[in-house]
């Protein structure tokens, strides 16, 4: 008796084998960086109706075939290799049992019934696209390289196929490119690895076109038992397709992408033996994009081309490529373990569905992000994908932090590295923070003239908090109280010293539970509270002129943008004030954990008065909710910021959870004890608690079938924002949302990766502008952010005042019925506060 394909599939990732509840229309594949970006679209269709797409949805040359000699037929798997074919050929279609994906790996799973006179069980296929989100290990984050590996289970021979094509190194057709293949990779004498490379023939260096790169090489590596061959599509499939083979042949005549379509190709065969009996085997392959320089900055030092961070620890590509090959246990291992743990607390934080979400939205994350710099001081790139390729916006930054915190703060440190360096050196002019690096990816040339887009009061508040976040996740003497489960994980490793070492290092990797290569521990006790002190020393300058300028312009902001700059220019925007005011808040604790204490008071006086002024303009006449605008009576908003109020800890002033004094001493805090019926009815915090539960209700009554709706302009939503907002509503409010934002998901006719911009109501579609694959989803995080902040008792403490204080609504219907039962299960029903 063959063994179940459940024992096979368990070696894929132990992860996956829970069942996908959700079924979005675009899936991740080989999903890395900016430029190393595959999806499958129609994700809900079979997987060969539509060839595999870059993020902007144009479609990329990857194709999988299995051809079984018993059935004399081939069979294709991913995209339409079978259009290539002859008349002659016969191909027939697998039976597709679906996609399972978790947080790195998306499986997608076959079966073959051979319909023959044999008593042969049927061929089981599972084709695994593996890009592992480690976040214990910043050496294995930062290769720009994924694994497809295809498991299969059969009492019958069967060949599997993969080809790719030129479209991954440019994306002009008419681009004339090179190709190599050599079979001489891997360690000691005897090579163990074979590799096609492809590459424009003349590369445009730093340079794109319609968002791909247009400079790099791909280097597609399989094992060295497997067979190869390069030529025209229909040659090199038509000869598998007859064969189950390749005739290790390459062909040697360059030329453009679309001229007699070359496509680079492996094979490999699985064959039962009267020994061993059943085949139950896999072969893996690896899709790698090299580019040396990765991108263009304005460092301290003036402008410099930036070579990748990887480069740092391996001595070439080889070297590289061997050792990535190599570690696909390893890093399936780490990839699985964060997969899992995130699955638990994402179940336990929201539901099910919450569990496919963040599962969705991580590899998206990741995928706009590119790491460079050293070991000395690393640095984490990032391209505003698809709404205008900015390089390194700091308001593209601020909504995808939950994510970072949640799965490694080091890295959101290392994001926020090239902006204060960048700032600090003097070449940006103006007093407020600066919005981006560069117009355009990957050349961050900064804006000399001042002439970045205008969101003054948005940015300086978004590096604030973000600052004091990163702050934050340093100071913690229990690894049970680390903002990050990973990054509390190892030994804390010596700060380097000289002139060119930065303030957080990778100088000491460490084996933690047999595996080598990863970080040591991030922050924590004496060391976390030195490193944060010094880090806040040395941008103190900075912090404080961007603290100055809330202080002028944040109470009444001026007519300008806010992060949602599709949505038009507007004075006086109430969720736009209030991020400004939290940051002021936020730099009396950076003045408190950097020393400097004459500050401390100043900054904090003023955030106290400017919050009590902000409540008095920007909350309705009826005060059930935030106003739009101060002078914008009828109109309301989603107030979003108030997410960084919590996760920064200020909720929690006035309780007994409050942290004001336990910057220097962690272990003292006390559980939140439920007041006496004679307690006095002030609402505590830095934003006071009425806030939180009117405008949790308020949520309720505006929902629509797909979501909150951003505001009263429009009925689009912003799926960062809804996160962020429902974080800190209460638990029927944020429960009834989530189940929106997954009926969105299954039901939207989006084709591009998940959108963060969409509408509530109709078919859920794009509203114009059309946003896609952008990073800013590393918000749908923010339950996660949120359970770890303030030693843990950040979503305790909400969960107590929002149950004591108006958990149970009074409310009353357009009818006049009085509802005194807490929230209705109605989407946009109408009512309004009694």
């Amino acid at each position: 008796m063959r063994p179940s394909f459940a024992v096979l599939a368990a070696a894929v990732q132990a992860a996956v084998g829970t069942a996908s509840t959700l079924t979005p229309p675009v899936l991740p594949l080989i999903v890395r960086n900016p430029y190393l970006s595959t999806w499958l679209g129609n994700a809900r269709d079979v997987p060969w109706s539509k060839w595999p797409m870059f993020y902007t949805g144009e479609e990329l040359g990857l194709s999988l075939m299995a051809q079984v000699p018993s059935t004399d037929a081939v069979y294709p798997l991913l995209g339409k290799p079978h259009e290539a074919l002859s008349e002659s050929s016969n191909f027939k279609f697998p039976t597709y049992l679906g996609a399972h994906y978790d947080a790195s790996t998306t499986n997608l799973t076959y079966r073959i019934d051979l319909n023959t006179s044999s008593p042969s069980s049927p061929v089981d296929i599972t084709v695994s696209f593996l890009s592992p989100i480690t976040p214990t290990s910043t050496l294995r984050q930062s290769i720009p390289a994924s694994y497809i590996t295809i498991y299969v289970q059969s009492d019958v021979t069967v060949n599997v196929y993969m080809d790719i094509n030129g479209r991954w190194v440019s994306a002009d057709p008419a681009s004339q490119i090179t190709w190599q293949y050599d079979n001489g990779l891997g360690s000691g004498n005897k090579p163990t690895l074979q590799r096609w490379r492809l590459q424009r023939q003349s590369q445009l260096l730093l340079s794109e076109i319609r968002d791909r790169a247009e400079w790099g090489t791909i280097h597609f590596t399989a094992p060295a038992d497997v067979q190869y061959q390069s030529g025209p599509a229909p040659l090199v499939r038509r000869a598998f397709a007859a064969k189950g083979s390749l005739t290790n042949v390459n062909d040697a005549t360059f030329r453009a992408i679309r001229d007699r379509e070359p496509v680079f190709a492996f094979s490999k065969s699985f064959v039962p033996s009267r020994k061993s009996g059943p085949v139950s085997g896999s072969v893996t392959f690896t899709i790698a994009l090299i580019q040396d320089p990765v991108a263009q900055f304005a460092s301290s030092r003036g402008l410099t081309l930036m070579r990748p961070l990887w480069k740092a620890w391996f001595g070439n590509v080889e070297s590289l490529l061997t050792f990535h090959y190599k570690d696909f246990t390893n890093a399936a291992r780490l990839a699985s373990d964060y997969s899992t743990q995130l699955a638990h607390d994402a179940y336990q934080s929201g539901a099910q569905d919450y569990v496919d979400i963040v599962a969705l939205s991580a590899r998206q994350v990741m995928g706009a992000t590119t790491f460079s710099g050293t070991p000395d001081d690393p640095i984490l790139f990032l391209k505003e994908i698809s709404s205008d390729g900015n390089f390194q916006t700091i308001d593209v930054i601020f909504p995808s932090f939950p994510f970072f915190l949640y799965t490694n703060p080091r890295w959101l440190a290392y994001l926020l590295e090239p902006l204060i360096e960048h700032m600090l050196s003097g070449q940006y002019p103006n007093t407020y923070a600066m919005h981006d690096l560069g117009t355009h990816f990957p050349n961050a040339t900064g804006h000399p003239d001042g002439n970045d887009e205008y969101m003054p009061v948005e940015e300086c508040g978004n590096i604030l908090i973000m600052g004091l976040a990163v702050v934050d996740s340093l100071l913690y003497d229990k690894d049970s109280a680390a903002s990050s489960i990973w990054s509390a994980q190892g030994e804390s490793t010596t700060p380097m010293s000289g002139e060119t070492a930065g303030y957080f290092p990778l100088n000491e990797f460490q084996v933690l539970s047999g595996i080598d290569k990863q970080d040591g521990k991030w922050g924590g006790g004496a060391l976390g509270r030195s490193q944060a002190q010094k880090w806040i020393q040395r941008s103190y300058n900075l912090w404080t002129q961007w603290t100055g300028y809330l202080v002028e312009f944040s109470l009444e902001p001026a007519n300008q943008l806010s992060t949602d700059d599709f949505a038009g220019w507007l004075a006086l925007q109430t969720n736009l004030a209030l991020k400004g005011i939290i940051g002021i808040k936020a730099m009396s604790k950076l003045a408190e954990v950097g020393g400097y204490h004459d500050d401390v008071s100043y900054y904090k006086n003023i955030s106290d008065t400017y919050i009590a002024k902000w409540e008095e303009l920007g909350m309705s006449r009826d005060g059930s909710h935030a106003k739009l605008a101060y002078d914008w009576y009828g109109s309301w908003t989603t107030i979003y910021n108030l997410y960084a109020d919590a996760q920064l800890c200020f909720h929690l002033e006035g309780t007994s959870l409050d942290p004001s004094s336990t910057y220097q001493d962690y272990d003292q805090q006390q559980p939140l004890k439920p007041p006496s019926p004679s307690a006095p009815t002030s609402s505590p915090g830095f934003v006071p608690h009425h806030i939180y539960t009117k405008q949790s209700a308020w949520y309720h009554n505006v929902r629509q079938k797909y979501g909150l709706p951003l505001d009263s302009r429009h009925l689009y939503t912003k799926t960062d924002w809804e996160f962020f907002a429902v974080a800190v509503a209460s638990e029927s409010v944020r429960a009834e949302i989530l189940e929106s934002v997954a009926k969105w998901v299954n039901e939207t006719n989006t084709d591009l990766p998940f959108t963060d911009l969409h509408n509530t109501e109709g078919s859920g579609g794009f509203p114009g502008p059309n946003f896609f694959a952008r990073p800013v989803i590393g918000g749908h995080f923010a339950f996660l952010a949120l359970q770890r902040a303030c030693n843990g008792s950040a979503w305790r403490g909400s969960r107590f005042w929002m149950r004591c204080m108006i958990e149970v609504e009074n409310l009353v219907d357009v009818n006049g019925n009085k509802h005194e039962s807490g929230f209705g299960s109605g989407s946009g029903s109408g009512y309004v506060r009694f």
